[in-house]
């Protein structure tokens, strides 16, 4: 019984420890998302004013930009998947990669060749693994997203879309990422980027009853659409990856929570093992003392005879 007692006490100590690392991710799981929702929030209303500005200019004007214009036939697509550079965040990871293979799999049934841009080294990795090409990749950044790595990402997209499909370039543009809705629930999207639909945007700025400011363009729409497409494109994957880095802290912070709970129910139940060999242990040593009292009680007696 002392050997098993032994192993009880070895895997309690082992649990704890564990238990306080995953305690430890927990809080800070907790506090970053905090940061992160805070992030989210702030760059809503710059995304948000600056589609309706781009949307302005596009139905004010006549302008056709290769940005803004569906075109004839689609060919190729893009798609940007947002994964996180860590795990030990559930199936965060693995719900975005899936929703990443099923909007590549609607593309391909529609007959365009797809080419996949892929954000976090969990990403990289499933389609590394897979031997699966990647057009281009960016890892180092997911926790905590800044303007500049957004800008980065962006860059080789737009060019993607404004070189000719011939020449290696696409038709138009889509994101998968994790939307932030609580700090319970965290959901995979996907939508399109590029051509921005305007008539979209503008309907549903219609039915929120607002109303599209007019402006007057100089030196003209065209030149106005160049400098703020970039932008629009640069702040819906920052908005993105915010996203995604706020999700990817409340999925850690469910599962280290959970983990905690367990290696804390795991403890209860081994600790009661441990009694139970401790007591079984006291019970036998006790049985062996009155044994052996009992046998040098016998032997005295017949001495004496």
């Amino acid at each position: 019984m002392g050997a098993q007692l032994r192993v009880y006490k070895r895997r309690i100590k082992s649990v704890t420890a564990t238990k306080k690392i995953t305690k430890a991710m927990e809080m800070i799981a907790a506090s970053r998302v905090v940061k992160a929702q805070r992030k989210v929030a702030a760059s809503t209303p710059y995304a948000t004013e600056l589609t309706r500005a781009v949307t302005a200019v596009g139905t004010g004007s006549n302008t056709k930009h290769p940005l803004t214009t569906e075109p004839e036939t689609s060919t190729r697509a893009a798609v940007l998947l947002l994964t996180s550079d860590r795990g030990l965040a559930g199936a965060f990871n693995s719900n975005a990669i899936k929703a990443a293979e099923q909007l590549t799999a609607r593309l391909e049934a529609a007959g365009k060749e797809v080419d996949v841009y892929v954000v976090g080294r969990r990403g990289v990795a499933h389609y590394n693994f897979r031997e699966r090409k990647i057009a281009k990749q960016w890892t180092g950044f997911t926790d905590q997203p800044e303007y500049a790595d957004a800008k980065a990402v962006a860059g080789p997209l737009i060019e993607a879309i404004e070189t000719e499909t011939a020449e290696g370039g696409v038709d138009e543009l889509h994101i998968v990422y994790t939307e932030f809705v609580s700090m319970m629930t965290q959901t995979a999207v996907d939508g399109r980027l590029l051509p921005l639909s305007l008539e979209e945007v503008a309907e549903e700025s219609t039915a929120k009853d607002e109303i599209l400011p007019l402006f007057d363009f100089e030196p003209s729409a065209e030149d106005v659409l160049d400098a703020l497409l970039p932008r629009y494109v640069e702040s819906r994957i920052y908005n993105a990856l915010l996203q995604s880095a706020a999700s990817k802290h409340a999925a850690t912070r469910r599962a280290m929570k959970s983990a905690t709970d367990n290696a804390g129910d795991l403890i209860n139940n081994l600790s009661r093992l441990a009694n139970a060999a401790r007591q079984a242990e006291i019970t036998q040593e006790i049985s062996e003392i009155v044994g052996g009292t009992a046998a040098l009680s016998d032997a005295t007696a017949g001495s004496d005879k």
